[in-house]
């Protein structure tokens, strides 16, 4: 018996005829680590919907934990979904009018999948900043449908206009390297149009006076930022399309310069305001660095970037500062501020600091004039598109909760559930600082509605 599997392998090996891979050419080598480069960067931007929820989460009240978390889960969830039916098709489709695109649905016909994949994180990106700035007291499926009427529809207009190559402002000459306008700007108008409509968390204004709602977490806030700081290399990084060997590195190092002086700024600048070193709003000063060099990271200089974060730093104080005194804007995040002020400073700061068309390195103002245009264009389509559906919306189902189901949380009015379990209080043989009619075994047990909740707690 051996000798005959002997005798049949060496059979084998003399008729086998051996087959080779073809030879790797330098253009497929460079497809390939393109193709890397970009699916990286695809995965960091990713990694930031978990800078997101934290910071989220670490801002706000505990007992909205679990309904924040759920809104980013289903908010990336559902964008990547519209992307791929309907929204793709219409940020970078065949042009009509230079306003909209009308082939590409379901990526019919559509060969880069890498490309499609990276452009779906940056629309669950702009999707997701509204959650910061309207939680605590928004329901949660009136949540989702606004982030459908964004993802599907909204977002991918504004996206063409710039980033397909025949949009109008395309034509105009208007500049975003990686979305201070089309991914920050959208995302801050649309959030600031809700919760207009929306209306303040109970408690936070009385009279002329501006309560602060203490967020419940900040180490957790913080780990979100420095996510969102790590994933933000991705986000502008990736931008480029391309492992450039001289365009990635400035691009890393622009953002990595703008954020840091952002960073500094921010801290010093509320030092000096209000005697003390905030930490919120220097954690905030860090995202509106990212947001700022965004549009600008490859044409603006190293030390142009610095300029540039050391700006947003103070703009994203004062910004916060009035939208909530001034205007009494209930943000819990900042998420405006950071993503809309500071996404329109990154805009405009290309007219200043571009080298190849910017105003302090020779040009006229022309630039300067087409990124004005535009971000008035991108505030008008937006404000008048979300703001629309959002009051369409609250006039057939109100979506803003009850007070009594505010002040219980959204967690259980939603979730029937909580983030934390607070076991001190049940080892000091305390009773929970929920009523015992709202825990859910007994809610559920004894076939309470939702809606009976605040009867059960009064």
């Amino acid at each position: 018996m051996l000798k005959r599997t002997l005798l049949l392998f060496t059979l084998l090996f003399f008729i086998t005829t051996p087959v080779y891979a073809a030879a790797p050419t330098v253009q497929s080598l460079e497809l390939s680590v393109n193709l890397v480069w970009v699916m990286l960067g695809s995965i960091l931007v990713f990694f930031m919907h978990a800078g997101f929820a934290m910071v989220e989460s670490g801002f706000t009240r505990s007992k909205n934990t679990l309904n924040i978390l759920m809104k980013n889960f289903l908010t990336i969830s559902i964008a990547a979904i519209l992307f791929f039916i309907i929204g793709y098709g219409i940020m970078f489709g065949t042009s009509v009018g230079a306003f909209i695109g009308i082939d590409g649905f379901m990526l019919s016909d559509v060969s880069d999948i890498g490309f499609f994949v990276f452009q779906a994180m940056f629309a669950a990106t702009s999707a997701t900043i509204m959650s910061g700035a309207v939680a605590e007291r928004i329901r949660l499926g009136s949540y989702v449908l606004i982030v459908i009427a964004i993802t599907a529809i909204i977002y991918p207009v504004v996206g063409h206009w710039i980033w397909q190559g025949d949009g109008w402002l395309t034509a105009l000459g208007f500049n975003d390297f990686a979305g201070s306008t089309v991914v920050h700007l959208t995302g801050a108008v649309a959030a600031l149009m809700v919760v207009l409509i929306l209306g303040p968390r109970s408690g936070k204004y009385k009279g002329k006076k501006v309560n602060v709602i203490q967020g419940h977490n900040m180490p957790l806030g913080a780990l979100g930022v420095f996510i969102l700081w790590l994933g933000w290399f991705g986000f502008n990084g990736g931008s480029t399309l391309a492992a450039d060997p001289s365009l990635v590195p400035m691009v890393i190092g622009t953002t990595l310069l703008s954020t840091s002086a952002a960073l500094c700024s921010s801290s010093l600048y509320t030092k000096l305001r209000f005697k003390k070193m905030d930490v919120s709003l220097s954690m905030n000063g860090i995202l509106g660095g990212l947001v700022g060099i965004t549009a600008g990271a490859a044409e603006i200089t190293l030390g142009g970037s610095i300029i540039v974060g050391l700006i947003s730093g103070i703009l994203l104080v004062e910004g916060i500062r009035f939208l909530d005194t001034k205007l009494r804007v209930d943000d819990p995040v900042g998420a405006i501020a950071v993503h809309g002020i500071c996404g329109i400073w990154g805009t405009l700061a290309i007219g200043l600091f571009s080298t190849s068309t910017g105003i302090f390195y020779g040009n006229d103002f022309s630039q300067l004039g087409i990124q004005a245009a535009g971000v008035i264009a991108v505030i008008a389509w937006v404000g008048l598109t979300t703001g629309g559906f959002t009051y369409v919306l609250n006039k057939i189902s109100p979506f803003r909760v009850s007070v009594e189901e505010e002040v219980a949380g959204l967690d259980f009015i939603e979730h029937g559930s909580n983030a934390y379990n607070f076991k001190d209080s049940l080892l000091n043989g305390e009773t929970e600082t929920r009523p015992r009619s709202l825990d859910l075994a007994e809610r559920l047990n004894k076939n309470i509605p939702i809606g009976e909740v605040s009867k059960q707690s009064s």
